[in-house]
């Protein structure tokens, strides 16, 4: 989040502003009961003064937000684990949440993105509590966050270069002679992190972590730089690895097939190195090794 009620210049207000890992801008309108009918083109005005904002005018609003915690680029770093883009706000997207989405409302977002690729989509929460007087929060997304990405990605006219998507990376694997042991350690590290995300190259599990619930790259897997006689190439924020699964650092090292630490870095990133999987007798244990982390929390024997 990098701004809240934050003006337009149109004299509107607009609730939460974000920036996504790839630069994105994020327009988050918030309503606690049913969402009035004018409340598309209430944040579709918002998104009309959004799509101009420049990397300084956003900089400069997330500086004043952010305030000592600041300054962007740094707090950009620390939650994903990499450097803000160069360029910021090639697309811009909105996020409707309420407690319950307007029939009206609901076939307009979904016009504008199945056949414009505007993105725009609502999402709608629940609170429980049960006997036990234990508090759920369910959420449910009008349209699902990946296929509303698709459309955005096939429909608009962004120069930028999408992501590979998950079969063209296994694909590249496969190429290079190493498929069923990229397969089996990508499904089994998906289980082990909180998310995971492709990019051009790679795909990155996640963790959030941390009393900000920072989001960060912590393991990676290259099938570019994968080959039958190397194996599978990673790489890996070993500092992070440790404190996602709140073990020592020796026994997170320990954990991998191999591993060379690369140039130090920044102190929001810590040690970052890599090796490969070369043997299927490494991949099983180091699979077997994440699963009892995850699940326990404690050091392997």
């Amino acid at each position: 989040m990098i701004g809240r009620q934050v003006e337009t210049g149109f004299g509107g207000i607009i609730d939460l502003l974000c920036i996504e890992y790839n630069g994105d801008i994020l327009i988050v309108e918030l309503k606690r009961d049913k969402t009035p009918r004018e409340i598309t083109a209430q944040v579709l005005d918002y998104a009309s003064w959004a799509k101009d904002l420049s990397n300084e005018k956003i900089t400069e609003i997330a500086n004043r937000y952010l305030g000592d915690k600041g300054p962007l680029e740094e707090v950009f770093k620390g939650k994903f684990g990499t450097e803000i883009p160069e360029i910021l706000n090639e697309h811009h997207k909105m996020l409707v949440v309420a407690s319950e989405i307007d029939s009206s409302s609901e076939r307009i977002i979904k016009y504008l993105s199945d056949s414009y690729g505007v993105g725009i989509n609502a999402i709608t929460f629940q609170y429980f509590k049960n006997e036990e007087e234990r508090e759920f929060l369910a959420k449910v997304f009008l349209i699902e966050p990946s296929e509303a990405e698709y459309r955005i990605q096939t429909k608009s006219t962004s120069k930028r270069k999408p992501p590979l998507s998950y079969e063209e990376l296994q694909e590249i694997a496969e190429k290079n002679g190493v498929g069923d042991s990229y397969k089996r350690i990508v499904v089994e590290l998906s289980k082990c992190f909180d998310q995971s995300v492709t990019t051009m190259s790679s795909i990155a599990f996640i963790g959030i972590m941390g009393e900000r619930k920072s989001r960060n790259t912590i393991f990676s897997i290259l099938p570019k730089e994968s080959d039958s006689e190397k194996g599978v190439r990673f790489t890996v924020y070993i500092d992070r690895f440790a404190d996602y699964f709140h073990i020592e650092k020796r026994v997170a090292i320990d954990a991998l097939p191999s591993y060379e630490k690369k140039a130090e870095y920044e102190e929001w990133a810590g040690e970052f190195g890599g090796g490969f999987f070369r043997e299927e007798e490494q991949i099983e244990k180091f699979l077997a090794n994440s699963t009892e982390f995850k699940q326990k929390g404690t050091n392997f024997s």
